[in-house]
């Protein structure tokens, strides 16, 4: 069975912030789709260079070692290994230079192969979400230590939502952390589809509830992303709003 996607971007500054330090990027060659959201961190203009350089640097690594006869765990090597060499690079630019110091972001990316998989995989609390039949599912963790703490079951999921810690990043790029990269999860796709990547400017005051409401009516995803960082904005949101939206349609 034959895919194709529909795909909308948006990035927003936000009604309160004087730069946005967000960047996000949609790669689409003739067999290879790489969709990447960043939320940079990091005094003056370092966020933004953290980013940019993530958007930049992790489809380029993708498409460098991506073939189409790769199976589903060097897929998964592959998009890991973009992840690290963005981190390693990061992490050299902060050490050369002393205004980068403390640069770092987060990152959320799905790679398509013409084929029947989606591939997912993030970094700090940039989301990946499927909703399917009016369903929601988050694909990716949040690397926060709120998150930390549910994992530890020392506070509840719904605690961690209002959490003093759940903006507070122990992972992110730009942190050693990062070690070997993230867990890949592998999302076989079904017609209808649809998938979210966004920043936590959208998931910070749009509830996921109401996210499966809005992603599941939509008719057109460059409306739909554009209308979700309008509703983060309307919803009081703090931060810059960026989010990629995908729909998964047969033929």
């Amino acid at each position: 069975m034959a895919f194709t996607l529909n795909i909308g971007k948006c990035s927003l500054l936000g009604n309160y912030r004087e730069n946005n330090e967000d960047s996000l990027d949609v790669k689409q060659f003739p067999d290879l789709t790489v969709a990447i959201v960043a939320d940079g961190m990091g005094g003056q203009a370092a966020g933004e260079v953290a980013s940019k350089r993530a958007v930049d640097i992790v489809p380029r690594e993708v498409r460098k070692n991506l073939t189409p006869t790769l199976n589903h765990e060097f897929v998964k090597a592959v998009a890991r290994r973009a992840i690290v060499q963005a981190n390693e690079e990061i992490m050299a630019m902060g050490a050369l230079d002393k205004d980068m110091k403390n640069m770092g972001t987060t990152v959320v990316m799905a790679v398509w192969r013409k084929g029947g998989e989606l591939f997912v995989a993030g970094v700090g609390d940039s989301r990946a979400y499927l909703v399917r039949k009016g369903k929601i599912q988050q694909l990716t963790v949040d690397h926060s230590l709120a998150q930390a703490l549910v994992e530890a079951k020392t506070i509840s999921p719904a605690e961690a939502k209002d959490h003093r810690f759940k903006n507070v990043l122990w992972k992110y790029l730009g942190s050693k952390e990062v070690g070997d990269g993230p867990e890949v999860t592998v999302v076989p796709v079904q017609d209808g589809d649809r998938f979210l990547l966004c920043t936590d400017g959208l998931t910070g005051v749009v509830p996921d509830e109401q996210l499966a409401a809005v992603v599941s009516e939509a008719a057109d995803m460059q409306q739909l992303a554009d209308g979700l960082g309008q509703l983060a904005l309307d919803q009081n949101s703090r931060d810059n709003v960026s989010c990629v939206t995908i729909e998964v349609v047969e033929g």
